[in-house]
C-alpha cells in the first residue's frame, strides 16, 4: 500500500524538552495542534527555518555553528504563563539563554525571522495548548502547575522537517542534532 504521509513542507530549529513529556504529552496530545504532527514537548529556537528541500550539508553546518556559540546549560520550567487565553505555555529559565540561541541562528539566516516575523518580541516558551476550549486550557494549566519545576539539560537543538496539514499524523520527523558549546 502506499504512504500517504504528506511530504515536508516545513522545518524548525527546536530545542527538545523529553523531560517535560512525561507532565504535557497527553495534554499536547489532545490541545496542541502540533504535537498529532509529530512534534516533541519543545523550546522553539526558529520557525520557520530554512525550506526542507533547499536543507543540505552547508545549511546545517551553518546552524551548527550559531548553535554553538550558546554555551550548554541548564534550564527550568516553573511557571504556567499564557499569551491571552488561546495559549498556555511553561516559561524557562533562563529565558535569556534560549533568547541567545534564536539570536544567533537568525544572524545566520536573517531571511528566516522568528514566526515569519509576526511578533515584534519572540518571547521563549514551551507550548501546552493552543486554540484549544480555554475550559480545557484553564484546566491543563492547572494540572501542569502540580508537576512543576521541570528541569533539563540544554546541550543540544534539532532541525525538524514536516507538514502542519491535515493528515500529516506525526510526519514531524529530526533532521540533525546539533550540540551547543561548551560551558
Amino acid at each position: 500500500m502506499p504512504s500517504t504521509r504528506t511530504p515536508p513542507s516545513e522545518s524548525a530549529v527546536i530545542v527538545a524538552v523529553r523531560e517535560a513529556e512525561p507532565v504535557v504529552g497527553h495534554l499536547r496530545s489532545r490541545l496542541d495542534p502540533s504535537a498529532a504532527w509529530g512534534v516533541p514537548a519543545h523550546v522553539t529556537v526558529l520557525y520557520p527555518f530554512v525550506p526542507p528541500e533547499l536543507i543540505d550539508a552547508a545549511v546545517l553546518a551553518r546552524a551548527g555553528e550559531a548553535i554553538r556559540t550558546v554555551a550548554s546549560f541548564r534550564a527550568t520550567f516553573a511557571r504556567v504563563e499564557w499569551f491571552g487565553d488561546q495559549v498556555v505555555w511553561l516559561a524557562p529559565e533562563p529565558a535569556r539563554a534560549f533568547a541567545e540561541l534564536t539570536a544567533a541562528v537568525c544572524e545566520r539566516f536573517p531571511e528566516f525571522p522568528p514566526y515569519g516575523g509576526a511578533f515584534a518580541e519572540v518571547v521563549p516558551h514551551l507550548t501546552v495548548g493552543d486554540g484549544a476550549p480555554a475550559a480545557e486550557l484553564r484546566q491543563a494549566a492547572e494540572h501542569v502547575r502540580g508537576h512543576l519545576p521541570i528541569s533539563t539539560e540544554v546541550a543540544a537543538a534539532q532541525v525538524i522537517c514536516g507538514s502542519p496539514e491535515p493528515g500529516s499524523w506525526q510526519s514531524w520527523r529530526p533532521v540533525a542534532e546539533l550540540p551547543l558549546g561548551r560551558p
